[in-house]
């Protein structure tokens, strides 16, 4: 199966050479970490089979928070950690999206400029929902940056898992929205959030770098009912450890050329596109967060300040109250003894480290 591992071997160098004076710290990191990982470049272990007495050579992961190979492990203790977190409730999933006309300032200032995306994504919907005409309570919600769409192109936007009710202001009831139908008004969350952005970028000193018209149009937000949430939380821990696409939607690497697919959301119908190794290493990087930039980030009740009501929150709900949890650094479990891929019958036991041949490098 090809890889982005792969894309980088062939084309990694070309594309550092072209574009290593644009390029930053992080992006020329992860151009490296990508295409050693899993090689004796990181060292690794010799393991030995119990039973049929083969050595199974196995390299270490480069743990690039961007690497499409690791961080299995890790992305299945964050999502039990969060299932953990989550009360038993309904939830809505809502996204607020950067128009276009924001998009060159994200890419100067992307550190800054997602933070703030998150930051005004997030007031606006606790104002709102703070606003007994919809709720009149403190919410809890999950947000997740992403940086793209499904063909790697620069798209910011902001993913919130939001629970369908929130605690009361004055004691620890639990209070429903006051309408069925939505949590609160996508309309007016649209321009409570647009005036947020807007005042934390002239804060921020960068509001000289974008065009008036921008703040005269509408913007993009999108609600919907995500039922219990579970979904949602799946498919938002795909990328909470990784970026943009995964090596299995890569279909080719071939004369140059690298050939992808996905999955349309409009339509439901498979997209194939085709593009140049070096293309698709700029769509691919624009996506590497810069060092120090938080993807993921809890409001309200999901906080850590509000991590003791949970209590409470699940004897409002009515839930099973579940053993306390540390969210930093859920428990790593008790890895198994692996199984000889060889034999399939022995167990491995390491016999021997390999050490980094980059500690060995000139």
């Amino acid at each position: 199966m090809p890889e982005v591992a792969d894309i980088v071997r062939l084309h990694g160098e070309a594309y550092r050479q072209k574009f290593r004076h644009v390029m930053t710290s992080a992006q020329k990191r992860a151009l490296q970490d990508i295409q050693h990982c899993r090689t004796p470049f990181f060292g690794g272990h010799v393991y030995q089979c119990g039973h049929c007495q083969e050595k199974v050579f196995s390299y270490h992961s480069c743990r690039n928070r961007s690497c499409p190979k690791c961080h299995h492990n890790q992305t299945q203790r964050w999502l039990a950690a969060q299932r953990q977190r989550l009360p038993a409730c309904p939830y809505y999933l809502l996204t607020f999206t950067l128009p276009s006309e924001l998009h060159a300032v994200a890419r100067s200032h992307p550190k800054m400029v997602y933070s703030l995306l998150m930051r005004a994504a997030a007031d606006a919907l606790q104002k709102l929902a703070g606003d007994p005409r919809y709720l009149g309570a403190r919410i809890g919600a999950l947000a997740v940056l992403h940086s793209w769409t499904r063909g790697l192109l620069f798209h910011p936007h902001v993913h919130m898992l939001v629970t369908a009710g929130g605690l009361s202001f004055q004691d620890s009831r639990w209070i429903q929205p006051r309408n069925p139908a939505f949590l609160v008004p996508v309309r007016a969350l649209s321009i409570l959030f647009r005036a947020k952005f807007c005042a934390a970028l002239k804060k921020a000193g960068l509001l000289q770098f974008v065009s008036a018209a921008v703040w005269r149009k509408s913007w993009v937000v999108h609600s919907q009912h995500a039922g219990s949430g579970q979904k949602v939380l799946d498919y938002l821990g795909r990328y909470v450890f990784r970026i943009a696409i995964s090596n299995s939607r890569i279909d080719s690497i071939d004369a140059g050329k690298v050939a992808f697919h996905y999955r349309d959301n409009r339509t439901h119908l498979t997209r194939h596109v085709t593009l140049s190794g070096q293309e698709f290493l700029r769509r691919f990087l624009q996506h590497v967060l810069p060092r120090g930039s938080i993807k993921v980030r809890h409001y309200g009740i999901l906080s850590r300040r509000y991590r003791s009501s949970l209590v409470a929150i699940r004897a409002a709900l009515a839930s099973p109250a579940l053993p306390p949890t540390d969210f930093a650094s859920p428990a790593t479990p008790v890895a198994s003894q692996p199984r000889c891929p060889l034999c399939r019958i022995g167990l491995l036991t390491s016999v021997q480290r390999l050490l980094a041949v980059r500690n060995h490098s000139p």
